[in-house]
């Protein structure tokens, strides 16, 4: 969640906002330069739309990075199939969500990067799209988006709602700001009981559980792609580290090498534009590299493959006999979303440090649909293990799919409770 309005009481917010909106323009040039905002797109983050609003009623959905937004997809489709007649408009504030989000998104969707919260972004934001219903995904609690929002007549629903216990003692602090910004929503579904508890402890009206990460189809992929990538492969088992963080590719590949020295190893470093320093590091560790970015085959004598490209993991989850998951061995980072590996039917192995997935895990552990390694030596075993034993591999890999193609009847049960909010 936002740590400032835990800060400040609300009309303290707005002031402060609004004093410090003239340095917004300056502020997003500077991170323009630097990477961090689309420069040719800034006017968005302003609330200068040059887009015309579809006539009709509007959907506004917002997630603010990739994992958010993407886990909007699976509504978004059941949103269109349900209710043609509705126009859908999704933001989101960064610029590798944004680039997914183009490749992702269904014909007819409209992305927009969300505005920053200050007082005249959001009116001019408001006033240009004026959504019927407004479906915030996860942590995003903007004050001035929120009460704007309201003011104008917009149902608003809060899904997936995730709050840590840190950010719900930072919020406990501020229990009128917080009873305010939440009792604004109509609908809050929180991803599990912990999060429920302190939303209805800090003053929600808090209705069944939905994590929308938990939903979907697998992603998709390329055929004839992969089947040149398997060609390439030479028939050596794949073992895909998926998502991963700063230090864990050095982990992961010494555990790959030590289980399978036979085997390819490919790297999907979360943040693709990590790929070179990625490919360095693991050249430095030994091992003969390619890239995906730089047009660099696999060939025969390449033991590591770093797939720095975006939107393509569904292709490379295909291509895995074994997939690592990352963020679990990477200390502060919680772990990442099994349900995509799920989805395929890989086998899917972790680390220990999976804070944000725990009760996925958990449940996926019971089925053994998951398998967890503690460290670099479990890890190098259980990976050969299941290169060892294709039909426990196999095994795994069902019962992860099944378990994940259960989730989506969460899903039916969220849009029969946010079907009375549209128009």
């Amino acid at each position: 969640m936002s740590r400032l309005p835990a800060t400040l009481p609300l009309g303290l917010y707005r002031i402060a906002t609004a004093l410090a909106e003239p340095l917004a323009g300056p502020a997003l040039r500077a991170r323009a330069r630097r990477g961090k905002e689309d420069a040719e797109r800034l006017t968005e983050r302003l609330g200068r739309i040059a887009l015309a609003r579809p006539a009709g009623p509007l959907v506004w959905l917002h997630g603010v990075s990739v994992g958010e937004s993407l886990s909007l997809l699976p509504l978004i489709r059941a949103l269109q199939a349900r209710r043609p007649d509705v126009a859908i408009l999704v933001t989101s504030g960064t610029v590798t969500s944004a680039r997914l989000l183009a490749h992702r998104l269904p014909e007819g969707v409209i992305h927009q990067f969300a505005p920053v919260d200050a007082p005249g972004a959001v009116r001019r934001f408001l006033d240009h799209w004026r959504p019927d219903v407004g479906v915030l995904v996860e942590s995003e609690l903007w004050p001035n988006l929120i009460a704007g929002a309201r003011t104008r007549g917009v149902r608003l629903a809060l899904v997936s709602a995730r709050m840590t216990d840190a950010s719900a003692r930072g919020w406990g602090r501020a229990p009128a700001t917080a009873r305010a910004l939440l009792s604004a929503f109509d609908l809050v579904l929180p991803q599990d009981e912990a999060t429920g508890r302190r939303l209805a402890t800090l003053g929600a009206r808090v209705g069944s559980r939905l994590n929308l990460k938990m939903v979907g189809a697998p992603l998709p992929f390329d055929p004839e792609e992969l089947a040149a990538l398997r060609g390439a492969a030479g028939g050596r088992p794949v073992v895909l580290a998926a998502s991963t963080h700063p230090g864990e590719e050095h982990l992961i590949a010494d555990a790959v090498r030590d289980a399978g020295p036979s085997s390819l190893l490919v790297v999907a470093p979360r943040h693709p534009e990590r790929g070179a320093a990625v490919a360095a590091d693991l050249a430095a560790s030994g091992w003969t590299v390619a890239r995906r970015a730089a047009g660099e085959p696999i060939g025969a004598a390449a033991g590591a493959y770093v797939a720095d490209t975006l939107g393509e993991l569904g292709l490379f989850f295909e291509l895995a006999d074994v997939v690592v998951m990352g963020g679990g061995f990477a200390p502060g980072v919680g772990g990442h979303n099994p349900l995509e590996p799920a989805r395929h039917g890989r086998p899917i192995v972790t680390g220990p440090e999976v804070f944000n997935a725990a009760d996925t895990y958990r449940e996926m552990f019971s089925e053994a649909a998951a398998i967890e390694a503690r460290d670099a030596a479990e890890l190098s075993r259980h990976v050969a293990g299941l290169l060892a034993n294709p039909r426990i591999a196999r095994r795994i890999g069902g019962a992860a799919q099944a378990y994940a193609a259960r989730q989506g009847e969460a899903l039916d049960a969220a849009l029969a409770l946010l079907e009375p909010l549209l128009p």
